[in-house]
């Protein structure tokens, strides 16, 4: 299993503690230090939609620019705008045989990921 986030997210760190108490294993990748490709990008879309993971509530999204927000017209523009911001990204990211969640719910964790 995969996940992927920021390790000073509050979100991310409750969803490591919780993978961590229910001894779930995982390998972690940190968008910061090295961020997210471009083809995951697009799987992520192909399986759910750049609008499920492109977080409009978060800070950085807010703090974007109107012209910024105005020029995300297409798929390829929301991809590319997240490839460069990852923390518009919603975290954390788990991905486990085909199963691809964004955010933590720990019904969702239990159901899955047990």
């Amino acid at each position: 299993m995969k996940v992927y986030g920021i390790t000073n997210c509050n979100t991310v760190k409750k969803a490591l503690d919780w993978l961590k108490a229910n001894n779930v294993p995982y390998e972690f990748q940190d968008f910061k230090k090295l961020g997210v490709s471009a083809e995951k990008l697009q799987e992520w879309d192909a399986k759910a939609g750049y609008e499920k993971f492109l977080n409009k509530q978060g800070t950085t999204y807010k703090q974007l620019d109107p012209e910024v927000k105005d020029s995300i017209k297409t798929k390829e523009d929301a991809l590319a705008l997240l490839q460069q911001k990852t923390s518009m990204i919603k975290r954390p990211v788990i991905e486990k045989d085909g199963f691809l969640f964004f955010g933590f719910d720990e019904g969702v964790y239990s159901k899955e990921l047990l």
